[in-house]
């Protein structure tokens, strides 16, 4: 079993809050996270398939098929876009990193395997000192 990892960015802007909280309930929980006005990062996305190497091309995975699913799936979606109110595959989520990263993996788990290959981790680096990693359900 071979790993092979892409690295996709992009930029956006969230608000953690739960709208039947009030701002000071929200502001408590969730910080300056919770600013009305949104905030945003720039997101790095690494994308971690399985697979066997291929005797015919040595791939795991074509990288510019598995390159071209994520930006379709995902990128597209997610670049300078809001992500509470512009972004269909997370739209009734609360955005933390998170659920962010398990939404992701729901995108793109089935056109993974349609290139031949197995999701084995998203991580989504929110800031320099915030990373989660997801490893599917």
């Amino acid at each position: 079993m071979m790993y092979i990892t892409r690295r996709e960015r992009f930029n956006a802007a969230h608000r953690l809050f739960r709208e039947e909280w009030d701002d000071d309930r929200n502001m408590e929980v969730f910080g300056k996270c919770s600013n009305p006005n949104w905030h945003g990062h720039n997101y790095t996305l690494f994308v971690t398939v399985k697979g066997e190497v291929s005797a015919e091309n040595g791939f795991v995975v074509n990288l510019k098929d598995l390159s071209s699913i994520i930006r379709s799936r995902v990128i597209d979606k997610v670049d300078h876009k809001n992500l509470n109110v512009e972004v269909d595959f997370i739209r009734d989520k609360l955005i933390s990193t998170e659920n962010v990263a398990a939404a992701i993996w729901n995108e793109l788990e089935v056109p993974v395997r349609s290139i031949g290959a197995e999701l084995h981790c998203i991580k989504l680096v929110e800031t320099e000192n915030n990373y989660v990693e997801y490893y599917g359900n």
